[in-house]
Parts: structure tokens; C-alpha cells; sequence
């Protein structure tokens, strides 16, 4: 989470043994759901084209009013597992004010996966809502397994990508489709793609909480989720118990994959992806609480174990 996932740090190795090779690829898989997760875990601020910023201008004008005086804060501890078998854990911590956001994410493989492939990251942005939405700041992620670490940083203004810097950069660079300064406008970073705004005339559970398209940029990366509303659900664990709009997501990449890429191709067919939506009603935004994402070693579920909400005084007050 908060990680560039897909086609991101891993590189193929053909030294690697058969075993090693196959952990590698199932990383790889777990990688790209994790943009997703990325994409709709923290908050839904971006918006693209004519009608989503329209949009986006209600949306701000609206989590700005509802706020008021207040902030809200999230602090949620997910399990990850994969066909049942507990393959690591992510937290996340964010403070959502009147005008401002911050939102940190770590994650961690445990278990089988680590003996494979030990994964880890971080991931921080920090943004301001206006009159026109949330508009991102700051965006900063580090990744790192056994092969490579991978740092990402942004300077964001306008909804829009001004400074990036990657290091390294992919070794496959070369045969990417070339991300263009238009790929880098209209977009959000993918851990602010985790708090999704809802009009304040709407119900934050139903069809307003799901349906949106998120255009993510993570960097290296950029691509479309879509979410489609199917029903709403009663959950209950630490710290949470009450409704949570489902919703159907679809994967589309725009840019900087591999034309060739198996597990992108995989992605952007993959029917059998969903994200439960909670809301945090003084901040009227919604953020995942659970995912689960088809892969071709099985279903990947990141799920809530912890999900506290709070409230605070705005430094402003």
C-alpha cells in the first residue's frame, strides 16, 4: 500500500531459481492489486474530464461546510491474506480538517511470503481541500524487497504532477508507453486516492459513495480505477461496527506500464474486484475498509482488523 505495485520494484531475474521466480510473479500480482488498494483506501480526491470536475468543485465547497470546526482522524490496521492464508498487514493513519489532509500508509508481507520475497514500504501525501477539491501537495513512497528498493517522490499543484523524482528508475524503462505531461494533469496521487469526498447533499452510503472514477498517478504509473455501487452491508470489528457501501472496481491503464505485461493485461480484464467504503461522517468522505482483488494465485482480501475514528479541534479553533 502507498507503494508503486505494479510492475514496480521487481525485476526479473532469470538466475533466480523456479521457486524464487514463482514467489516473484505472485509478488508482482499482489503489487499491481495493491494500486488499487492504493487507489481507494485513503480518499477519492481526484477527479477527470468536464463532468468530474464539476464534480470536484461541489465536493470540496461540501467537505469544507461539513467539517466545519472539526477534523476527523482515521487509524485502521488491515490484515492481508491471500486464498485464506495471512500473507502480511497494512496500517494507515490520516487527519482530515477543514482545509487540509494528511494521510500515511505502511505495509509489510509476513509469514510464507516474506520467506519468498520480503516486501515492505511507506507511503506519506499531504494536500488542502479549495473551492475547486482536494488538491495534493506532497507525495512520497519507499519500496524495498530482496532485489531492489525504490523511492517515489512528487510535488503536486492543480491536481497536477510539476516535479517527480524516481530512484531508480525502471530498468525497463525504455519499453514502457511513455507517460506525457497530459498523463500528469487531471490526476491524484495514489494514497490521497484513498479519501473520497462525498457532496454533502448525498448519503454517504449507496450509489454517492461508490460511483467515481479515480485517475491515479503513482510516479511511474498512471491509470483509471472506476468504482460501480452494488449494495450496502452491516460490518462490525475494532473500533467500527455499521454500514459500508460495496462496490465493483475496474482497472484501466493509461500509462508508463508494459504494453507486453501479463499481469497488467491481467488487471485490466479482471472482472472479480470489489472495495467496501465506510464513512466518516464529519468529514463526509468515505475510505476503504476492505479489498479483495481476483489474482492468478488466488483472491487477495485486505481487510480491516482495526478501524478507529476520532475527532479533533482544528488548529485553527
Amino acid at each position: 500500500m502507498g507503494l508503486t505495485f505494479l510492475e514496480g520494484p521487481l525485476r526479473y531475474d532469470p538466475s533466480i531459481d523456479k521457486t524464487a521466480r514463482l514467489g516473484h510473479c505472485g509478488n508482482d500480482m499482489i503489487r499491481s492489486t495493491a494500486n488499487l488498494v492504493m487507489a481507494n483506501f485513503s480518499a477519492a480526491f481526484a477527479t477527470t474530464a468536464k463532468l468530474a470536475r464539476k464534480r470536484a468543485a461541489l465536493v470540496g465547497m461540501a467537505a469544507i461546510a461539513a467539517a466545519s470546526a472539526h477534523g476527523e482522524t482515521i487509524k485502521a490496521h488491515y490484515s492481508l491474506s491471500l486464498i485464506g492464508l495471512s500473507i502480511g498487514h497494512a496500517s494507515a493513519a490520516g487527519v482530515i480538517e477543514p482545509h487540509n489532509y494528511r494521510v500515511d500508509i505502511s505495509m509489510k508481507t509476513s509469514g510464507l511470503a516474506s520467506l519468498v520475497n520480503d516486501t515492505r514500504g511507506v507511503a506519506t501525501a499531504a494536500g488542502a481541500f479549495s473551492r475547486n477539491g482536494p488538491a495534493p501537495a506532497s507525495y512520497a513512497s519507499t519500496s524495498s524487497n530482496r532485489y531492489e528498493t525504490r523511492t517515489v517522490r512528487m510535488a503536486l499543484a492543480g491536481n497536477a504532477a510539476r516535479a517527480v523524482h524516481v530512484d531508480p528508475t525502471p530498468w525497463d524503462q525504455a519499453i514502457r508507453v511513455p507517460v506525457t505531461d497530459g498523463n500528469k494533469s487531471h490526476i491524484i496521487d495514489p494514497v490521497s486516492a484513498l479519501i473520497m469526498s462525498v457532496p454533502a447533499s448525498d448519503p454517504l452510503t449507496g450509489p454517492s459513495a461508490c460511483n467515481r472514477r479515480i485517475p491515479v498517478f503513482d510516479g511511474v504509473t498512471r491509470f483509471d480505477v472506476d468504482l460501480s455501487y452494488v449494495e450496502t452491508r452491516n460490518v462490525e470489528t475494532r473500533g467500527y461496527s455499521g454500514p459500508v457501501s460495496v462496490c465493483v472496481a475496474r482497472y484501466t491503464p493509461i500509462a508508463g506500464h508494459r504494453p507486453d505485461s501479463v499481469s497488467t493485461r491481467y488487471m485490466a480484464e479482471n472482472g472479480d474486484m470489489n472495495v467496501w467504503l465506510a464513512p466518516l461522517p464529519t468529514a463526509h468522505v468515505v475510505v476503504p475498509y476492505r479489498i479483495a482483488v481476483r489474482t492468478s494465485a488466488g483472491m487477495l482480501v485486505i481487510e480491516a482488523a482495526e478501524f478507529e475514528l476520532g475527532r479533533r479541534q482544528s488548529a485553527e479553533q
